[in-house]
């Protein structure tokens, strides 16, 4: 629970059915203990001391995160897989009945995947552009994309394959540069200026 203290904004103003209420009854007056100020405006709400409980005990990161749904049990989640297999083989038999030459897929592996991302920052920076046609640029996707593969490299740090720490390496490497290209080209073009009463 965060240290922070929260603030409550009270509407202090009466409904006209609450005053003639009021009227009518005579309040008793509050214990001595109980008897508090009230005041106009905000007030400051701290909150009451929780007991210390396996879920209060939160590492500081899971903060202000929504609780998450229980995970899957093992049953639940091998069931899963077996629907999503039979699901998969069965759109892999319609598609071989329409193309029986093509032959099987791939495994998907690590290498696919930082391949598709790969292909996503490139395509989002303009590249296989036909020719003739201006290339469509989405550079802040493809600065998501470069920093996801970021994300992957540090996170699968000393868990990869020689090979595959230097397609890794090699790939953020290229689309570095690709998006260092792009942006210096934009730079130098300049941010239009707004067109007069726009501001």
């Amino acid at each position: 629970m965060s240290d922070t203290p929260k603030f409550e904004v009270i509407d202090r103003r009466r409904m006209k059915a609450e005053a003639e209420e009021e009227k009518e009854h005579v309040a008793q007056p509050a214990a001595p203990a109980e008897k508090q100020e009230e005041s106009p405006g905000p007030r400051l709400v701290v909150p009451d001391p929780e007991p210390e409980t396996a879920s209060a005990a939160a590492l500081p990161e899971e903060e202000g995160m929504p609780e998450l749904p229980p995970p899957p049990t093992q049953e639940e989640s091998r069931q899963q897989k077996s629907a999503y297999d039979a699901s998969a083989q069965r759109l892999e038999d319609l598609v071989r009945a329409q193309n029986p030459a093509m032959g099987a897929p791939p495994p998907v592996g690590f290498d696919t995947l930082v391949q598709q991302l790969y292909l996503s920052a490139m395509i989002q920076m303009g590249a296989g552009t036909q020719e003739g046609q201006r290339p469509r640029i989405d550079i802040l996707g493809a600065r998501q994309t470069i920093d996801l593969l970021a994300v992957l490299a540090e996170k699968t740090k000393g868990n990869l394959s020689e090979v595959e720490d230097r397609t890794m390496q090699t790939v953020l490497f290229e689309v570095r540069m690709a998006f260092l290209e792009i942006t210096n080209m934009i730079s130098m073009q300049g941010v239009p200026a707004p067109p007069p009463g726009k501001r």
